[in-house]
């Protein structure tokens, strides 16, 4: 018999005094919560829920198990755990307020912008400066499709096309995350001028890509995916079979998480990812996204990436890629809502302008009228 515990946050507030202290500050950014489900899950089912409040949450974790509590209360603390920020070359990206990743697809078969910068890198070089021109955090560049039914990559080809990109974002004193899961390309890209690793099989891929990521020092963005990888396979879509998509994607990432740890990165340079899309239903996909502030739970950021993806075709009339940016800015808002850290975007200029927007009303309500108007 096999007892997990989770807590999520279910009751936000817009300031910490509307609820007259009683709340918490969420991973130490612009969201706080005053009311929580403690959920017990035994041998993959759900079995009990209880509600608690800032003032009752050692009262309500009295009736687990004893193991079960010290991941409970690591749990309640890493809720508000404070992010320190990310020093990634010139720049440093707080992580104390949402931060907007513009994509760079060096690709010739990416499903929204496949080939537009494959062999141009004048036009490359230009979206990038527009990019961080509107308000992009870093630029992610990534030179392998990893859309269902892609076909694998050849290191080399991959190199050809990564490495160029990560040269003329690093004159530029960008920022820089490099999509791939291939230790080769990864240490390249590093020399080259990138910071971050952003990898969608979380270091699965290549046993040599943990070590090095640890020896390098550097951030790395762990993402859920359900196909094995390495010598298991390669199809990061694959093998999609949850009890529960919630739970089984955060025990996964907390799997994912403590590997990493033992391996010898940091926690600080630890990034989670869902995973939107990578072998999940629509179903699946909505269920994690409004689940999205358990995931803080874990106590790393967040980073989400739905943008322009095939479930907003599915609830639009299925609308190309290109006709998506109106779900794109929807789904960002509601990472924003979540407490996410960092959105992964095609249209920076849009999304900037939906998180200043939303940053505004967030600032405007810690200062905001004291009770009911006119008293």
């Amino acid at each position: 018999m096999t007892d997990r515990v989770y807590i999520c946050p279910i009751g936000f507030a817009p300031a910490p005094q509307s609820e007259h202290g009683n709340a918490i500050r969420i991973a130490g950014g612009m969201i706080y919560a005053s009311r929580f489900a403690v959920i017990l899950r035994r041998d993959g089912m759900v079995v009990e829920r209880w509600l608690a409040s800032t003032d009752t949450i050692d009262e309500v974790l009295a009736n687990l198990s004893e193991e079960c509590v010290v991941e409970a209360q690591a749990q309640w603390a890493d809720l508000a755990r404070v992010h320190p920020p990310l020093e990634l070359g010139q720049r440093t990206v707080r992580l104390d307020q949402p931060q907007v990743v513009g994509i760079l697809n060096v690709t010739p078969d990416s499903f929204s912008d496949g080939g537009k910068f494959l062999d141009r890198p004048e036009d490359g070089r230009e979206h990038a400066a527009a990019m961080l021109e509107a308000g992009a955090a870093l630029v992610d560049i990534g030179g392998e499709s990893t859309r269902p039914g892609a076909p694998a990559v050849w290191e080399g080809d991959e190199l050809e096309r990564v490495i160029p990109a990560v040269e003329y974002c690093a004159a530029m004193g960008a920022a820089i995350s490099v999509d791939t899961r291939r230790p080769a390309v990864m240490e390249a890209a590093l020399d080259a001028g990138a910071h971050v690793i952003n990898d969608v099989s979380a270091l699965r891929h290549d046993p040599r890509s943990l070590d090095l990521v640890a020896a390098r020092g550097c951030p790395v963005v762990l993402m859920h995916a359900p196909g094995k990888q390495g010598s298991e396979g390669d199809d990061l879509h694959a093998d999609a079979g949850y009890t529960n998509v919630v739970f089984d994607v955060f025990d996964w990432l907390r799997a994912r998480r403590d590997a990493a740890v033992e391996a010898g990165v940091t926690r600080e340079n630890i990034v989670l990812d869902p995973g939107i899309g990578f072998g999940k239903s629509l179903a699946d996909n909505l269920a994690l996204l409004n689940a999205l502030p358990l995931f803080h739970a874990l106590g790393q950021p967040l980073l989400l990436g739905a943008s322009r993806k095939r479930m907003i075709g599915a609830l639009s009339n299925e609308v190309p890629a290109h006709e998506r940016v109106g779900g794109s800015v929807a789904l960002a808002v509601t990472g924003l809502d979540a407490g996410v850290q960092f959105l992964r975007v095609h249209d920076v200029f849009e999304t900037v302008q939906a998180r200043n927007v939303w940053r505004g009303m967030r600032d405007a309500a810690l200062t905001d009228f004291g009770g009911l108007p006119g008293t």
